[in-house]
């Protein structure tokens, strides 16, 4: 069992900037992606961005620029980035990790832009 931890999320003004973090714990596999989905009220949960345990980085094509993510191998720990952060990024973030042909979920943080 693989369990995740988020941290960072809260209330921010809009421009403003936040930075997410979900760390791994239990079963861990060297070779995994870990990344971050969002799901805004009434809305499907979204891609945001995903990373492997070779740093490789995708990030959904809409975000691509506000938001980086970056990991610590080490730390078995991922982290997400958000700056010019807009209205419409509000959401819970979650985190997740695959490997071994399965993946794991975080519980979600909230993120809110707001004014």
């Amino acid at each position: 069992q693989v369990h995740l931890v988020e941290s960072g999320g809260g209330l921010v003004q809009p421009g403003g900037s936040l930075r997410l973090s979900c760390a791994a714990s239990g079963s861990i596999f060297s070779i995994d992606t870990m990344g971050w989905y969002r799901q805004a009220p009434g809305k499907q949960r979204e891609l945001v961005a995903g990373i492997t345990n070779t740093n490789i980085p995708t990030y959904a094509a809409s975000l691509k620029g506000r938001f980086t993510i970056s990991r610590d191998n080490a730390k078995n720990t991922v982290y997400l980035q958000m700056n010019s952060l807009k209205p419409e990024d509000t959401a819970v973030y979650y985190c997740y990790r695959d490997q071994d042909g399965k993946r794991y979920w975080g519980q979600g943080t909230q993120v809110t832009v707001s004014s």
